[in-house]
């Protein structure tokens, strides 16, 4: 069966700086555990996390690193190729959203969809995808999901948030919380970090 094409992978060349970028700032120590910092706090010790679209590993790697039980999924081979790079120690899954299955994997006290991976899904499948990170959930789980509200990145998509909490909804899942930072600022209208639940 035919796949759709991602928005990341229509974009091509124009997102290879990414995962350069961020392995330059950790071999600088720049601070990169936003993300981590706040997926840290939604969980117990010991926690089953899955990070959706890890790109080049720093929150998967992070989350290890604090003693989850991470499974990190990076369809895009360059980006698997950095992470293994960057942090020869995670392994990373190549499957895309809609191929991860609950019946294999498990299920999570956690799913992580950051560093925009909603505005780069395929077009069409947010709801979808949305529906498997619900399967994906324990009864009590919850999501950490964090993109920009308007398109600003090469072949990204605006998603208001409106439309967001619409498919949100409409994949059995609701809004607990929404903030404009990671840092649980207010919320703003160019950014949103968003914690749901089943």
């Amino acid at each position: 069966m035919s796949r759709t094409p991602t928005r990341w992978e229509l974009a091509g060349e124009d997102n290879r700086g990414y995962g350069r970028h961020f392995a330059d700032l950790v071999t600088q120590g720049a601070d990169v555990a936003g993300e981590a910092r706040l997926a840290d706090a939604l969980v117990p010790r010991g926690a089953r996390i899955i990070d959706i679209g890890s790109g080049m590993g720093r929150v998967a790697a992070e989350l290890a690193a604090r003693g989850h039980d991470v499974v990190a999924t990076e369809p895009d081979p360059a980006l698997r190729d950095q992470s293994r790079a960057t942090y020869a120690d995670l392994a990373v899954l190549p499957h895309d959203a809609l191929a991860l299955d609950p019946a294999e994997l498990g299920t999570f006290e956690l799913a992580v969809l950051v560093g925009n991976v909603m505005i780069f899904l395929a077009e069409g499948t947010e709801r979808s995808v949305l529906q498997r990170v619900r399967d994906l959930l324990a009864p009590s789980g919850r999501a950490l999901v964090g993109f920009h509200l308007q398109a600003v990145k090469a072949g990204s998509r605006t998603y208001p948030a409106e439309e967001f909490v619409a498919d949100v909804e409409a994949a059995g899942l609701r809004v607990v919380h929404r903030f404009g930072s990671y840092e649980l600022h207010e919320p703003v209208d160019d950014y949103a970090v968003w914690v749901l639940g089943r």
